[in-house]
């Protein structure tokens, strides 16, 4: 029987291995053998693999508590083919000399787009290989799927760390405002889970998305109420804040705010911009990859559906269907996978939806709080050695070929 390859594409997440984990045990349930990409893309390419079936039972479950990419990543992908066909064709030989039957691609929307081109490549080169797509983002912008596995676990250490330092800032004296940065630079999924930072009862942080235009009035108005009402307040902005004409904040404020043209920090930005007119200082977090590699705060429901989402591929993989992702649908109070055409989701972007966002365009509203609260649910049960996480690094073996 040919071989299953398994890719990670793209930014890691606190459940990404938790795919690979369920890739990989379904996988060898059903006797096939199996190989990982290392470094993705890039790795795949100059035809270092991993052989996947040399791992013990007891190695592959350490997957499920793994932060990053067991494997390695790559933001490689691969471009079209009157783009790069020889690229295409040493692909091409490399899948034949391991004799690769089926392509698991864990990613975002990119990556789902070179998922795609993979179905291209098969037809182009009459290989007998069948290629799908398991959902990961943190930036919760994959299209047909109700959430992107990674997101949920982002948003949970986002909005636990800002309610920790709301706390903090409470017990300071009145006049503090902190402002975390988060990820986000076209889509603003992740700034808008610090909404829900806010204990019921208690006034939320301040929201800035790049779906809001940026208006610096009514942001510095806010503030001060903030201040004069509750002494003290929180703020979260994502990376991509943008002005109404789409370009970023940080970036269209350079000269003033840096001296050279450079594209800064928008939580920067905001709290010079803070200084210069209102007088107040604010502290600033720039979380960066701290909100993708949390596992210690990783949602135990973000968890077992990435583990699932890998495992569908498999069964679909093995029943004869390709060109799919593994979307997440709703069902109550849970979620099946379904198989959605690779086609429809490729390359697009999923933005905060308008109904999500409050009509002051700095809040989010109880129909966001009632999408993301159950996605947060369940915490793991994380092995510790000398009062630290045990996250030993796996060594996979290579394969040769």
């Amino acid at each position: 029987m040919a071989r299953l390859l398994y890719l990670q594409s793209g930014g890691p997440t606190a459940v990404l291995n938790s795919s690979a984990q369920g890739v990989i045990e379904t996988a060898r349930a059903q006797g096939v053998t199996v190989c990982a990409a290392a470094n993705g893309l890039t790795g795949l390419l100059a035809g270092q693999l991993y052989d996947c079936n040399a791992a013990t039972p007891a190695q592959v479950s350490r997957l499920g508590w793994l932060p990053g990419a067991s494997f390695g990543t790559s933001r490689q992908v691969l471009a079209a083919y009157d783009e790069a066909p020889a690229q295409w064709a040493q692909l091409a030989a490399v899948l034949q000399r391991f004799d690769i039957g089926y392509v698991l691609l864990n990613g975002g929307n990119g990556s789902m787009e070179t998922a795609l081109r993979l179905g291209e490549l098969a037809q182009r080169f009459a290989l007998p290989l069948l290629a799908l797509g398991v959902p990961k983002t943190i930036d919760n912008d994959l299209e047909g799927t109700d959430f992107s596995p990674g997101f949920p676990s982002a948003a949970k250490y986002l909005a636990s760390s800002l309610r920790e330092v709301t706390h903090d800032m409470r017990s300071m004296g009145r006049g503090r405002v902190f402002i975390m940065e988060t990820m986000g630079r076209h889509v603003g999924w992740l700034a808008a889970a610090c909404s829900l930072a806010a204990a019921e009862g208690e006034p939320a942080p301040l929201v800035l998305l790049p779906e809001v235009a940026f208006d610096e009035a009514r942001v510095l108005q806010a503030v001060q109420q903030r201040l004069q009402q509750d002494g003290y307040c929180a703020i979260a902005v994502a990376e991509g804040l943008r002005q109404a004409d789409g370009r970023f904040v940080a970036q269209m404020h350079a000269d003033a705010v840096y001296g050279h043209e450079q594209l800064g920090g928008a939580g920067t930005w905001l709290a010079q911009r803070l200084q210069q007119v209102l007088g107040v200082h604010a502290h600033v977090a720039l979380v960066d990859c701290q909100q993708r590699a949390a596992m210690h705060l990783a949602s135990a429901t973000d968890a077992r559906l990435a583990y699932e989402a890998g495992a569908a591929c498999v069964h679909w993989a093995l029943a004869g269907q390709g060109g799919v992702m593994a979307g997440l649908q709703r069902q109550g109070d849970g979620w099946h996978a379904v198989p959605v055409p690779l086609a429809q989701v490729a390359g697009l972007e999923r933005t905060v939806p308008a109904h999500f966002i409050g009509a002051d365009g700095l809040s989010m509203t109880p129909a966001f709080a009632r999408y993301l609260r159950p996605l947060l649910q369940g915490e793991l049960s994380i092995p510790y050695v000398d009062g630290l996480p045990d996250y030993q690094a796996l060594a996979w073996p290579r394969l040769a070929g």
